[in-house]
């Protein structure tokens, strides 16, 4: 197995104390940071989609999300310096009225991990203060907006609308959540739609590709 197939498989199993020094010798054996990179997101890609199915929990996807920061901590200073690797800042929140952050957190983590700088909002976040953080962020290229209750979409919809209306440009919105669709995301003039965090981070490099 190469190193970084066994840092693929320590992402997945989420055995976040081995895979920093997994990491480490993929390096050392002559691996490029971004295929490292790209091997974890591959795997958070199946820890999504064995969460999709059911087949996995939250607590299993965490732990996954929590090994890929552990070796994402041994990348980041090799990163920095190469700024072809920042794709920019996305601003992310849960919509006004919703308090739930675990999706959010590991979207976050993903996101960051592909290459943003992120600015996190939290939960319960009013529309105006998604555009008051596109305007007070530089190089803002992408906004996530997450809502998991089906009583929050309305709250989803007015915050892509009021940051579509707000003249600001030069980023695109994402939207995601459990009851979110991707024609409810075109509907309310979202720019993509992602069914799950390791999704997302994929999405996210695409649209401000």
């Amino acid at each position: 197995m190469s190193k970084i197939e066994e840092v693929k498989v320590l992402v997945e199993t989420g055995k976040s104390k081995k895979v920093a020094a997994a990491v480490q010798e993929a390096l050392d054996a002559g691996d490029q940071t971004k295929d490292i990179l790209d091997a974890m997101i591959a795997s958070m890609g199946v820890v999504g989609d064995k969460f999709s199915a059911g087949e996995i929990f939250v607590p299993e996807m965490l732990i996954a999300a929590k090994a890929m920061s552990k070796g994402v901590e041994v990348l980041k200073p090799l990163m920095a310096g190469d700024s072809a690797s920042s794709l920019g800042t996305c601003i992310i929140g849960t919509v006004a009225g919703d308090l739930h952050d675990i999706g959010k957190n590991l979207v976050t983590m993903m996101i960051e991990s592909a290459g943003f700088t992120v600015v996190d909002l939290g939960v319960d976040v009013p529309a105006e203060k998604f555009v008051e953080a596109i305007k007070e962020n530089e190089n803002v290229t992408l906004v996530a907006c997450s809502g998991l209750l089906t009583t929050t979409m309305p709250a989803l919809k007015e915050a892509v609308q009021t940051i579509k209306a707000s003249g600001l440009t030069g980023f695109k919105v994402i939207v995601g959540g459990a009851p979110v669709t991707p024609e409810y995301a075109a509907e309310i003039g979202a720019d993509g739609y992602a069914p799950d965090a390791g999704s997302a981070a994929v999405k996210a490099k695409e649209l401000v590709a």
